[in-house]
């Protein structure tokens, strides 16, 4: 049969002697840590595991130093999470609060003056693009012409959109 024991108190206060500095600075350094605690709380992290921890004793200083490193890295990637899902879903109100019946309405000028002003194939490519959403490979190969084209095409029609409603 297999006993399992604990790491007992006196084993960690002495791993937390000799490894905290290193294992403090090793946090620090890869969160850019700015007295946020985030570093002390990795640290004390690790050391609260081993205390649950059961099994062998025998915990050397570079299982420490991986342990914090991983605790950063695990750290950096929900922080990285965060931002991008902050981009995703500004919480402050939108910048442009133009009511939305005035925003449709402006669209309903936009597709009146393609429709009466741009000529062909600027037409074609500009509500392709933009009112079935294809993309610029989807657009070249439907009209025949090439991506290069197709894109110069495009970049007129927004220009001419642009200047006629800068006016």
């Amino acid at each position: 049969m297999l006993y399992r024991c604990m790491i007992d108190k006196d084993t960690i206060e002495q791993l937390f002697r000799q490894n905290y500095s290193g294992m403090i600075r090793l946090a620090r350094t890869l969160l850019d840590d700015d007295g946020s605690g985030m570093a002390d709380d990795i640290v004390q992290d690790v050391f609260a595991r081993l205390l649950q921890r059961d099994g062998a004793t025998d915990v050397t200083s570079a299982y420490l130093m991986t342990a914090v490193y991983r605790g950063c890295m695990n750290q950096i990637r929900q922080k990285s999470l965060r931002e991008q899902l902050r981009k995703l879903y500004p919480t402050e109100l939108d910048t442009d609060i133009t009511p939305v019946a005035q925003r449709m309405e402006r669209l309903g000028e936009i597709q009146k003056f393609v429709a009466e002003q741009l000529e062909e194939p600027h037409r074609t490519i500009f509500r392709l693009r933009f009112d079935e959403c294809f993309t610029l490979r989807a657009i070249a190969i439907r009209t025949g012409l090439g991506i290069g084209t197709v894109h110069k095409y495009l970049q007129q029609s927004i220009q001419q959109v642009r200047l006629h409603f800068k006016k």
